[in-house]
């Protein structure tokens, strides 16, 4: 699998990823041209949208190419612009299974992942829940979102996890012990927000707030997100990043950060850089 995939977050309307996405047609052709750079990884959620995210995913790509990996994510419920509730119940979670296999036209799903524990329920319950869609075909592989090491353990112990989506990026990694784990475990590990929450592909920022990555991106040709991206696919080779645009010419660029070699010494620099955000 090509470690480059897409997040297909924004494939919605704004703000609140809330409705159909405005372009339809331009967001069909960013899909197709993701495929053509050689992404076979595109992840969605029943609650982008809620569903458009799926539905454009499944008009750009439908019937997929036989290497191409989609992954969605069950058990939030949205209810209005920005507003999201926990539903990781039984009958949310099969519901919502159901209705991405619709939206998708798929008869299973590739990747399916809680997208977060609902604190309303044993989390338990939610795993076994898609231990049972896993048992039934209706997913092949199972994956969290969201979880804590002990959490990612217990599911473990219920069913196997193919894959752990926490937010982890250059400027944020509280979440370093899951992706320590999972790469110790050969768990793919697929950092939300790799660019940050507040966009480091917008460059000048990044490059003002950390200047080493500033002056490693000018060494290497590479612009400050492409920085940021190669930094997470060294941190091992179980790692995926899904980072989303609207831009064609993003896109390419973040899809160029593959080919970003960064040095151990570049790596070193990196890691001691401190950049929370507000």
């Amino acid at each position: 699998m090509a470690r480059v995939g897409y997040g297909a977050m924004r494939l919605t309307g704004q703000p609140g990823n809330w409705g159909p996405f405005p372009e339809w047609e331009a967001g069909c052709r960013l899909l197709r041209r993701a495929v053509e750079l050689g992404v076979n990884f595109i992840d969605t959620a029943i609650s982008y949208g809620p569903g458009f995210s799926e539905e454009i995913v499944a008009a750009a790509l439908h019937p997929y190419p036989r290497n191409l990996v989609i992954a969605t994510k069950g058990g939030l419920v949205k209810t209005g612009p920005g507003q999201i509730q926990a539903d990781g119940s039984r009958r949310g979670l099969r519901q919502a299974c159901e209705a991405s296999l619709r939206r998708l036209k798929v008869e299973r799903i590739d990747l399916y992942q809680l997208h977060r524990p609902d604190p309303n329920l044993a989390f338990a319950e939610s795993i076994e829940s898609l231990a049972e869609l896993r048992a039934e075909g209706k997913i092949k592989h199972v994956g969290l979102s969201n979880v804590t090491l002990k959490q990612l353990e217990q599911a473990r112990r219920i069913v196997p996890i193919a894959s752990v989506q926490n937010r982890f990026a250059l400027s944020f990694r509280e979440n370093d012990d899951v992706l320590a784990f999972c790469t110790r475990e050969a768990i793919a590990f697929l950092p939300w927000g790799p660019l940050g929450a507040r966009g480091f592909q917008y460059g000048a920022p990044l490059a003002q707030a950390i200047g080493s990555a500033g002056e490693i991106a000018a060494r290497l040709r590479a612009t400050p997100g492409q920085i940021a991206l190669a930094w997470l696919l060294a941190r091992g080779s179980n790692v995926v990043v899904i980072p989303g645009t609207t831009s064609i010419a993003h896109l390419e660029e973040n899809v160029g950060s593959g080919s970003v070699a960064l040095t151990a010494e570049d790596i070193a620099a990196l890691n001691t850089i401190k950049t929370p955000e507000a």
